[in-house]
């Protein structure tokens, strides 16, 4: 089968709901880093062939195909192409399995899978709910799926409660993941390990100045167990809050995708080579364990034992999801989420999966580790999981 090569990754540093990217059109954004891909890899915009774009808020500016509105914003020229998925909270990853299909296929050489969302400007939920609000319809769960499963709503927040029910995490347990959480963000803001990812995105501030948007500003670094623990649970008597859960966030990010061909052609230097790629489905109740399935899966197909990954990113959608992957899987905590997940750096929903995979790329680099694998829980109990091989 031929290959796939990913030789370019970028992100924007996540923006907490209402803050420095609020400013920002999200087509406008996704559009700086289709811009810093091309830049970076030194390829000719024109030689794009097509832009896989996750987002789930497809409404309001993010609606009318946002895909194609940030290459109409960019300066990728007009006949590049685009397309708009949504596999829920792994979307852009699943743009990246898309790509990487493509070229494996031979049906095109040079593909940019990417991400962008606005959470500030397109608020979680609001497809589904704003029909429902003017009396139009009855949800996206119709009578004979709620009957099928049991219940009038699949909730990613009950899911996560359940989890931490049946693996016996307490709430004190949780809270001190999420501190960690932000103590390596922390750790890895301080030290530069994201500046060669970032692309700065210029804002504005109240009193009229400039700047460049370099950090993320989701990170905490006096957070303390005492001050996550003292945020108000979720539900009365659960072990979920706001503080050991994904941060709402806005943020573009991305990777260019190309055919070994397209190496030679464009002379191009690959960062990594695409090892697997998985997206399993399982229970849409408990909904956020199928990443634990998901790895096996993609571990078995590859070939290859768990041992065998010098790092992992598992999304911190709530702390314990990757609490109970590590587990299950029997991997390395040391391994996991090195510079920080989510919980500290925001979750920026259709963007994660591209975001989470530039943060590992450059990680593998920066430490000199050759395999890295990335999964995501996502609504509906999917989950992707992608392995690559660090060549950078």
């Amino acid at each position: 089968m031929a290959e796939a090569y990913i030789v370019a990754a970028a992100r924007t540093a996540g923006g907490r709901r209402g803050g420095a990217l609020k400013d920002w059109h999200p087509a406008d954004m996704a559009a700086e880093i289709l811009d810093a891909l091309v830049a970076r890899a030194g390829i000719d915009p024109a030689a794009i062939e097509d832009v896989v774009m996750g987002c789930v808020g497809q409404a309001g500016e993010q609606a009318f195909h946002v895909g194609r509105n940030a290459v109409l914003a960019s300066s990728l020229p007009q006949s590049v192409p685009a397309v708009t998925i949504d596999r829920q909270c792994g979307s852009s990853q699943q743009a990246i399995q898309f790509a990487a299909q493509a070229v494996m296929s031979g049906t095109q050489d040079v593909v940019i899978a990417s991400g962008v969302e606005s959470m500030t400007r397109v608020p979680m939920g609001l497809p589904f709910t704003l029909p429902m609000q003017q009396g139009i319809g009855t949800g996206p769960f119709s009578k004979r799926i709620q009957d099928k499963f049991g219940v009038t709503m699949f909730s990613q927040f009950d899911g996560a409660e359940m989890i931490a029910e049946k693996y016996a995490f307490s709430r004190e347990m949780l809270d001190a993941f999420a501190l960690e959480s932000h103590r390596k963000a922390t750790e890895a803001a301080t030290a530069g390990a994201f500046d060669d990812e970032i692309v700065p995105l210029e804002i504005l501030s109240a009193d009229g100045m400039t700047s460049l948007h370099r950090r993320d500003e989701g990170i905490r670094a006096d957070a303390t167990l005492d001050s996550i623990g003292s945020v108000k649970l979720l539900r009365e008597g659960g072990r979920i809050s706001a503080a050991n859960a994904s941060q709402i966030c806005d943020g573009a990010s991305g990777v260019l995708v190309v055919s070994e061909r397209a190496l030679q052609t464009h002379g191009l230097t690959p960062l990594a080579r695409i090892v697997n790629l998985t997206v399993t489905g399982g229970d849409p109740v408990i909904m956020l364990e199928e990443v634990i399935p998901a790895t096996r899966r993609a571990l078995d197909r590859a070939g290859m034992t768990i041992g065998e990954i010098d790092l992992y990113e598992v999304n911190e959608a709530f702390a314990p999801v990757p609490m109970a992957w590590l587990q299950e899987i029997g991997a390395d905590p040391a391994r996991l989420n090195v510079h920080g997940g989510a919980i500290a750096l925001g979750h920026p929903l259709g963007a994660s999966g591209t975001k989470l995979m530039t943060t590992l790329l450059y990680a593998l680099k920066r430490r000199g580790g050759r395999y890295g694998l990335q999964t995501m829980c996502e609504g509906g109990g999917l989950a992707n999981v992608t392995i690559v091989e660090s060549l950078g």
